[in-house]
């Protein structure tokens, strides 16, 4: 299994040719998840109802992996430790957990948001040029 962060999601979607070939690469078999939050955020930038019901038929293909409620728990302690030392973001606190639970790396260019949340691995899955 691997686990997409927003950032990684955008780049298929808008075919972007390194993340692309990276997917083409990943096994037939291997199932791609996508934390509930990262659905969220990706509806979220939708501009219209026809992009929104275009993105819920790309990522009806996915899995869609929600923390427990403990593991809830423990984001909101990461979250209050963390927001004002580090910035930390409710809805990265939330997905970096959801990977720690999961026991998966993150597939992110995003480390920076992550860093503070114990346990996490990130990876970048790709070479990303300087257009992004």
């Amino acid at each position: 299994m691997i686990l997409l962060d927003s950032d990684v999601m955008i780049d298929l979607l808008r075919q972007y040719p390194p993340a692309v070939a990276w997917f083409d690469t990943l096994e037939d078999e291997e199932d791609i998840i996508l934390p509930g939050y990262v659905v969220m955020e990706l509806i979220q930038g939708c501009r219209n109802k026809l992009e929104q019901e275009r993105l819920q038929r790309e990522l009806a293909t996915y899995g869609v992996a929600w923390p427990s409620p403990e593991n809830c728990d423990r984001a909101l302690a990461i979250f209050t430790q963390y927001r004002l030392s580090h910035n930390a973001g409710l809805l990265d606190v939330l997905i970096g957990q959801t990977a720690v639970a999961l026991d998966m790396p993150l597939c992110t260019f995003n480390q920076k948001h992550y860093q503070f949340v114990p346990g996490l691995q990130t990876i970048q899955p790709y070479e990303r040029g300087n257009e992004q």
